[in-house]
C-alpha cells in the first residue's frame, strides 16, 4: 500500500471495485454496522473489530491477529 487512506478514499476505493459496504463486510466476515461506523468516523479503529475494519480498508497501518480460542470454547464455536 502506498499510504493510509482517508475515509473518503476508502469509500472511493470500494466504489472503484463496484462493492457496497455490505458486500465488503460479508466478504471479510465483519459486521456491516462497524464498517459504516469506521467509515463515518464514529469508531476510530483502535481495537477489536473496528481495528480489523480500518486495516482491511487501508485506513490504518496494522496487523490482524487471528482470534484465539478461549479454553471453554470448541473449534466449532470459533468457526461459527
Amino acid at each position: 500500500m502506498t499510504g493510509i487512506r482517508t475515509a473518503a478514499q476508502a469509500k472511493a476505493w470500494l466504489e472503484h471495485q463496484g462493492k457496497s459496504v455490505q458486500e465488503f463486510a460479508r466478504e471479510h466476515g465483519i459486521d456491516p454496522a462497524t464498517t459504516y461506523q469506521v467509515l463515518s468516523g464514529r469508531k476510530k479503529g483502535k481495537r477489536g473489530e473496528a481495528h480489523k475494519v480500518a486495516v482491511l480498508l487501508g485506513m490504518k497501518d496494522g496487523i490482524i491477529v487471528p482470534r484465539t480460542m478461549h479454553p471453554t470454547e470448541s473449534k466449532d464455536d470459533v468457526l461459527a
